[in-house]
Order: C-alpha cells, then sequence, then structure tokens
C-alpha cells in the first residue's frame, strides 16, 4: 500500500493524488455527469452545480478506490454515479482530518464533513446492497476558487484538526467536531 493509500493519521501534509474526473449535476440527490472541467468559486462550489451554495457541503469528493470497492461487488458504476463531484485517485479521503486544507488544481478547499447520513437508500444501495458516500465520501467548502480538470493534481496541504474517521462519526462536521456551530459555514 502507497502512503498515500495508507490513511495516516494527523495532517497527511505532502500527500498527493490525481483528479481522475470532475462530475456536475442540476439538482441534488442524482447521479454526475463527467465534464472536461470545472469552475469552483469561493464560498459557493461549483458553478452550475446543484451542490453550489453557501454552506458546508459545497463539493463532494470520492476516491475511485472507492468506486472499485462497488464494482467488485458486481456492480456497473463510475466516476459521478454516487452523485460526487471530484472523484480521485491515490488519496485515502476519508482518512484525512476535518479542517484538512487541499489544493485542487487551481482551486484550494478545506475539508468540512467525512461522509453523511442516507435518511433514503439511495438505487445503488438496493443493487449493491451497500453504498460508499455516506461512508467514504467527503465534503469541502471552497477557500479560493479555480478551475479542476481530470488529471488536476490533489494535494494535501494540512490544516486538519486531528478528527479522522475513527473520531468523526459519517455525516459529521468539523463545526460538530470543534464544538462550534460557526465553523464550515
Amino acid at each position: 500500500m502507497s502512503s498515500a493509500q495508507s490513511g495516516q493519521s494527523g495532517g497527511g501534509e505532502g500527500r498527493r493524488g490525481v483528479v481522475v474526473s470532475v462530475n456536475t449535476s442540476p439538482g441534488k440527490g442524482e447521479r454526475k455527469k463527467p465534464q472536461d472541467h470545472v469552475v469552483l468559486r469561493e464560498e459557493h462550489g461549483i458553478v452550475d452545480d446543484g451542490h453550489a451554495g453557501p454552506w458546508h457541503r459545497q463539493v463532494s469528493l470520492l476516491a475511485q478506490e472507492s468506486i472499485d470497492t462497488m464494482v467488485e461487488k458486481g456492480l456497473d458504476v463510475g466516476p459521478g454515479d454516487f452523485a460526487e463531484n471530484i472523484t480521485t485517485e491515490g488519496l485515502n479521503l476519508y482518512s484525512l482530518p476535518l479542517g484538512t486544507r487541499i489544493r485542487l488544481g487551481e482551486a484550494l478547499v478545506e475539508l468540512t464533513q467525512i461522509g453523511k447520513v442516507c435518511h433514503d437508500r439511495c438505487a445503488i444501495y438496493y443493487q449493491a446492497g451497500d453504498c460508499v458516500m455516506p461512508r467514504e465520501g467527503i465534503f469541502v467548502r471552497v477557500l479560493k476558487g479555480g478551475r479542476v480538470a481530470a488529471g488536476d493534481e490533489l494535494a494535501v496541504l494540512g490544516g486538519g484538526d486531528g478528527g479522522t474517521e475513527e473520531t468523526a462519526e459519517p455525516g459529521r462536521t468539523s463545526a460538530e467536531e470543534k464544538g462550534s456551530s460557526e465553523a464550515g459555514s
């Protein structure tokens, strides 16, 4: 296992991965379609994406390695099928501490939530009996906007507060982790 996938604790500064796909959809809760590139706007998210807005879950990321586990269960899925905006490779996203800053292409983002609560079972869950996004997807807010495309580097810059998936329940936000309702909003 490479150091990028080892799930080391701490800020993980210097760890790198690559953007496999950038994906958008007009609404929430639907599969996203791969695009040539996307533009991230500061404190908004991806321009013309249904998840964008002034909240802590502006952009979602999921590792290709997580998608591959669902393919191994017999599903025909790929980038965007879990409604993630950015599909990555080479970095264990959900092991990063909340508050971690990540450079995505030209943009700078901050990790605000690991996983999510899945209130309604999605089609993927009914097909496979499982879904990785609630456990392994991450959400970020945009600190500095910019263009992001497949092939761009993803670099961990540090800044995390130490809360990893072992200390943060799925769906827990950095605001909850830090004990402040204002953080990450």
